[in-house]
């Protein structure tokens, strides 16, 4: 038993919390198994080793600030047919990120666009990016404010720095010209290094100019965000609508408007 707790001791101070917790029940496994020595320890580490991921995984997932968490075995193909699920299992595969590629979601409310981005986030950070996510009206805000603060270049890090930026529900709100040219900075500056950006919107990329209250800053944002980018037009019914007439709130289908974006491809040009 001293050896145990030797052995314990040291795991310990190794930083092998996990492995030395579960010491004594990996020893009584071994036992009963007759495991060698070898197959011991690489049980042992494998404890330790999952624990590790687990907790990495929940600390970026909470350092993403997700506003739920989703994943794509979550999402009903089914319901809405319009999304091309070939392509969206491509992109979890991530390449788009490996390329610096951005995907754009199009589509009215409620029709998954933000489980979507999330679920890719989320694939993301198991493959080991870091993500963050966003509400555009925040994100504009937030770079309006420090702009007019001269403090840009300092707040604009924080939503450089992540390997993958989500940016959600944009064109909920209309935006003045200054919070348009802070966005045109950060996703030049996005563009500059590579780093993918993921973005929902319900408007029409024809509608971006009158959101953003300038139409050759709407112009010059488009034109970086779609140089490489897949776009995903989602034309459906609300899921949310769905769960409300299936409570009986209300009888019928309620018609979504579609959302078109000019000719392009879904694939990276």
């Amino acid at each position: 038993m001293i050896a145990v707790e030797q052995a314990r001791l040291h795991l310990e101070q190794l930083g092998l919390t996990q492995a030395a917790a579960v010491l004594d029940s990996r020893l009584q496994h071994a036992t009963r198994k007759e495991l060698s020595y070898a197959d011991f320890l690489v049980d042992l580490l494998r404890v330790e080793a999952t624990a590790r991921r687990e907790r990495y995984l929940k600390t970026r997932t909470r350092l993403a600030h997700f506003p739920f968490q989703r994943t794509l075995e979550q999402f009903d193909f089914s319901f809405q047919p319009s999304v091309d699920e070939r392509l969206v299992r491509e992109l979890a595969t991530l390449t788009f990120v490996t390329d610096g590629a951005n995907v754009i979601f199009l589509g009215p409310p409620g029709v998954g666009k933000t489980h979507l981005a999330v679920a890719l986030g989320m694939k993301a950070i198991e493959a080991g990016f870091a993500v963050y996510f966003v509400r555009a009206h925040h994100l504009l805000e937030d770079l309006r404010q420090a702009q007019a603060e001269h403090r840009l270049d300092r707040r604009m890090r924080v939503y450089l720095s992540p390997k993958v930026l989500i940016i959600d529900e944009f064109g909920v709100y209309p935006y003045d010209r200054t919070a348009a040219t802070a966005l045109f900075a950060l996703v030049s500056a996005r563009y500059e290094k590579g780093a993918s950006i993921i973005l929902t919107s319900n408007k029409a990329f024809a509608e971006w100019g009158e959101v953003l209250g300038d139409a050759v800053v709407a112009t010059a944002i488009l034109d970086r965000l779609l140089h490489h980018s897949h776009v995903l037009n989602i034309r459906g019914e609300s899921y949310r609508l769905r769960e409300k007439r299936q409570a009986g709130l209300f009888g019928g289908v309620m018609p979504a408007k579609e959302v078109t974006p000019p000719a392009t491809n879904n694939s990276s040009n």
